[in-house]
């Protein structure tokens, strides 16, 4: 039986393809994204000063951003690198941080979980960044925990997947970097606004060669239509955030071909794989031969977009402000 399109809301999309920002005004929303190449000198030494000298990742894109806007709550929120790295830990590691451990083999070139890193930093630049409330934000709500019984409190994965129109897309990158040719740490933010909803994924993928691969997702969905259990009536926002983990043979035995390790640097790949795995192997903080990462969790918040409190020009005229 052939489903019905959902009907197209009034929007205005602003921009062009290949503009370094594009927006799109729809339901009450102002979206946008910046798309800019990779920071140069200048930008990067600003960035380290900011982040108290962590050192940067070998391709930061510190331009770039994604920034949602609720005109009537006067909410922003946002994704963009410097607080995506903000997340990342500086200083010696401990319990929980994650830290992963490779050395170098004598007389070879492959790489050993055995032995400690030296870097008193995060070298994987792992982060459990989940966006944030943009300082230009006029209003600061709260995330509260989702009720797992109320339907509209979840990130529904069956509508996400229809083959909606995509009114508006915007892919950022954040930054790359190739672990001193030990791996990969990867953050990208993918942006879908549809008929009925708007929909983030943030996502990082980590991969160390021989030791461990890991993921970090964050979700964020709104849905355009009411909410039928809200008595008040006032919309909300669900972010949903997951990490994952597990031993870099783990993952490579899923692969199609033993002989093709293509899919091993293809995030999708890496989410799958790790999302499928049994939770006590892939998001067991007490794992065996896991790092002890306390990302390993999944956490569904959600965030009521109370309105503006309304201003009384009358009393404004009077008290003179």
């Amino acid at each position: 039986m052939a489903t019905t399109s959902p009907q197209i809301p009034p929007h205005t999309v602003n921009g062009s393809p290949g503009d370094p920002t594009t927006s799109i005004d729809i339901q009450g929303w102002k979206i946008a994204s910046t798309s800019l190449p990779i920071s140069n000198a200048p930008e990067i030494d600003e960035l380290q000063e900011t982040l108290h000298g962590l050192p940067i990742p070998e391709m930061p894109f510190g331009n770039n951003s994604i920034v949602l806007k609720h005109e009537a709550s006067g909410w922003e929120y946002s994704f963009n690198a410097l607080g995506a790295l903000s997340g990342v830990k500086l200083g010696e590691l401990g319990d929980g941080d994650g830290g992963v451990k490779v050395g170098l083999e004598p007389n070879s070139d492959t790489p050993m979980p055995e032995t400690s890193p030296t870097k008193e930093y995060d070298w994987t630049y792992t982060t459990t960044y989940p966006g944030k409330e943009s300082n230009n934000s006029s209003t600061h709500l709260k995330w509260t925990p989702a009720d797992p019984e109320n339907p509209t409190h979840c990130i529904p994965l069956a509508q996400l997947s229809r083959r909606d129109p995509i009114l508006y897309y915007a892919e950022i990158l954040l930054y790359e970097d190739e672990l001193h040719d030990n791996g990969s740490s990867r953050l990208v933010v993918r942006l879908r606004v549809m008929p009925t909803c708007l929909f983030i994924l943030s996502r990082l993928t980590v991969r160390v060669d021989g030791v461990v691969f890991r993921t970090f997702d964050t979700r964020i969905y709104h849905s355009f239509q009411p909410d039928p259990s809200s008595v008040s009536g006032t919309p909300h926002v669900v972010r949903e955030c997951s990490g994952w983990e597990a031993p870099y043979d783990v993952v490579k035995r899923h692969l199609p071909n033993p002989n093709d390790l293509t899919p091993l640097t293809d995030a999708n790949f890496i989410a799958q794989v790790l999302t499928q795995l049994p939770k006590s192997v892939s998001q067991n903080p007490r794992a065996k031969n896991g790092t002890g990462w306390r990302g390993l969790v999944t956490r569904v918040e959600i965030c009521h977009l109370d309105p503006k409190p309304m201003v009384d020009e009358t009393q404004v005229a009077v008290d003179g402000v």
